[in-house]
């Protein structure tokens, strides 16, 4: 079974329920701005570069504000529909390994940056989002705390532990909480993941500063 499609959907519905102009935790980034890059993402891979390398931001940033031009319901749907024919993300296997975390992010950046009233009328993951996310931390958490300091050990209900990092000389933390919020916080939404950060006072401070995600 494959979540991505579920996932692109979801996130779609979450947009179409909020603002163009609604906050979302990606910073400086609108619903309408991060509808924008979910376009692009999927429909421009000439853009994609830029997403990940500084030296070609500047054509990313440029190809993203062009598209945010476009009516918001227009970018929903684009959004909603996914990606071009030619794209290499109509291979099922390669939409879930790439979209599903991104995806799930996303649609928590839009959900957790509204007030709480407005959360409660938005519509929850879809079933079985946890479990993927599970398993797909303990495949690239690695890569995610490659900068710590300190070991980093995750834990998640019920589904124990996973270690990312071995402990090192500055000792090592566990980060507890729901696959989706273990999530959150590797990918650097830490004040909204509701994770908590365990582990000797030293090794926490240490872990605090450290550059999270991709």
């Amino acid at each position: 079974m494959t979540l991505a499609p579920a996932l692109r959907h979801h996130v779609a519905d979450l947009l179409a329920a909020v603002s163009p102009d609604a906050p979302t935790l990606c910073e400086g980034w609108t619903a309408r701005d991060l509808a924008a890059h979910l376009v692009i993402r999927d429909r421009r891979p000439d853009a994609m570069p830029g997403i990940f390398i500084p030296a070609f931001a500047g054509h990313t940033e440029k190809v993203q504000d062009a598209r945010s031009k476009k009516p918001y319901a227009t970018l929903v749907d684009e959004v909603r529909s996914g990606p071009g024919k030619l794209s290499p993300m109509q291979v099922p296997a390669i939409n879930e390994r790439v979209n599903l975390v991104e995806y799930a992010t996303h649609a928590e950046d839009v959900r957790r940056a509204q007030p709480t009233d407005v959360q409660a009328t938005l519509p929850p993951l879809p079933e079985g989002t946890e479990d993927a996310v599970w398993s797909s931390l303990t495949a690239m958490g690695k890569l995610l705390v490659r900068s710590s300091p300190v070991g980093v050990t995750l834990r998640a209900p019920q589904r124990g532990d996973v270690e990312l990092k071995k402990p090192t000389d500055a000792g090592a933390v566990v980060l507890a909480g729901s696959p989706v919020d273990l999530m959150m916080h590797l990918s650097g939404r830490c004040e909204r993941s509701g994770v908590s950060v365990e582990g000797p006072d030293a090794a926490v401070a240490a872990f605090s500063k450290t550059k999270l995600g991709m």
